[in-house]
């Protein structure tokens, strides 16, 4: 079969980007795949893509930022959705052209706002897969309004934990539509499992606020005021790098805790450790959690909602935290330090237990999801009220025709709208 993704921008780095690559290159194996990236800002994408999956850009901003429909708000893509000034009527009709033309058995979206496009936008035959890689109770009121309209078109919802699914069946109506959690998955390591004899505690990710590495620098003080001979990396880019700097330097860690910017691929810096921290106040899944236990880490982390307690268990292959408590992750942290012989069993469980996370049980998982999908499409579940007057307003009509799409798009979302006030 052929399936397209539908990505914000295949150009750029995040969870969302390495998820999106991994499963369309463990489903080319069996099907003709392609990503279709909104936009692209540069020549060739951060993350290497196996040549199997084709790429295919609608808009390039090296060239058409300064496009005239590039400048008009998008009525489309939900104004809602934390992207939305990023879309214009450009993406708005680069969208609509692409769905109505697309030639695939199956269109999977990878956010709201593009999800929103493909329920409303995509032709009666193809099955439709929406992708929520945040959370439902982490969007604001008016995109779940929003949502709970356009979604109700899509044939399967997928979230990324079983918690976030939960939510979805019980807050929103969405009848007909299958919603259930598929887990990112992470490539098969190529290089051996850590040890665990090295001294050394790992964390990636963005530098933010939300990831809390103040308090996993606080709380690793207290590791090193013990075992001045261990030492934490924090390997990522952000906002956050100044702060952080300076909260090293007060605690008089500068020979402990070392700022090693973004490294791609992780695995060769995840091996070098014994151990993976995460300090998170929220964690949508928590990919880097899976890709240490991977590498043989076991991982200490806070037990925020929603990803690490369906990934951590909490003992066997790693242990959880309450948010926000120093002295709980410090204590965690220190129980494995100080325990040779339980990290490096609990660094074996974790390759064992995160096995689950590889793209064979994954791949199967979406592939079950996508017949179920395209089964729902060929039986004809009853399809939803108005796509194909938006669909037939903003396809092939070329840029005189802008008013019109406009208005037919307006007149699409006017419900929706209605509903936010």
């Amino acid at each position: 079969m052929k399936i397209s993704f539908l990505l914000h921008n295949a150009y750029g780095i995040g969870g969302t980007i390495t998820t999106t690559f991994n499963l369309a290159q463990a489903l080319a194996g069996r099907h003709d795949v392609e990503i279709v990236s909104v936009f692209r800002h540069r020549e060739d994408p951060n993350f290497a893509l196996d040549p199997r999956v084709s790429l295919r850009p609608l808009v390039d901003l090296r060239h058409e930022k300064a496009h005239p429909l590039h400048r008009r708000p998008a009525l489309v893509f939900p104004a809602a959705e934390y992207r939305h000034r990023q879309y214009s009527e450009l993406t708005d009709q680069r969208i609509g052209e692409c769905l109505a033309t697309i030639g695939a058995d199956v269109v999977i979206g990878t956010r709201p706002g593009l999800n929103v496009h493909l329920a409303l936008q995509a032709p009666e035959h193809v099955a439709r897969v929406g992708q929520e890689h945040l959370t439902l109770d982490n969007h604001p009121p008016r995109l779940r309004t929003a949502l709970r309209r356009a979604y109700r078109r899509l044939d399967v919802l997928t979230t990324v934990t079983q918690a976030d699914a939960a939510a979805y069946r019980r807050k929103m109506w969405l009848p007909g539509v299958r919603v259930e959690a598929l887990p990112n998955s992470v490539p098969d390591p190529v290089l051996p499992a850590a040890d665990g004899t090295a001294k050394v505690v790992v964390a990636a990710g963005r530098l933010v606020p939300v990831k809390r590495y103040d308090l996993l620098i606080e709380a690793f003080a207290l590791v090193a005021a013990e075992h001045p001979d261990w030492r934490l990396r924090i390997y990522g880019n952000g906002d956050e790098r100044a702060r952080l700097r300076a909260l090293v330097h007060r605690l008089d860690l500068s020979d402990n805790v070392f700022l090693m910017g973004a490294a791609a691929p992780m695995e060769a810096e995840w091996v070098k450790g014994s151990i993976g921290a995460a300090a998170s106040d929220f964690e949508p899944f928590g990919m880097t959690i899976v890709e240490a236990m991977r590498c043989g880490l076991p991982v200490v982390s806070t037990d925020c909602p929603y990803g690490p307690g369906e990934i951590i268990e909490d003992g066997a292959d790693g242990r959880l935290v309450p948010v926000g408590d120093r002295d709980a992750l410090g204590a965690a942290l220190l129980d494995l330090v100080r325990d040779d012989e339980r990290r490096r069993r609990m660094g074996r469980t974790a390759v064992e237990n995160a096995r689950r996370f590889a793209p064979g049980p994954v791949l199967e998982q979406a592939e079950r999801l996508i017949e179920e999908a395209m089964s729902a499409r060929r039986t004809g579940r009853p399809a939803a009220r108005g796509p194909g007057r938006l669909r037939r307003a903003l396809v092939g009509q070329g840029y005189a025709a802008r008013d019109t799409a406009h208005a037919a798009a307006a007149r699409a979302l006017r419900p929706i709208r209605r509903r936010r006030r």
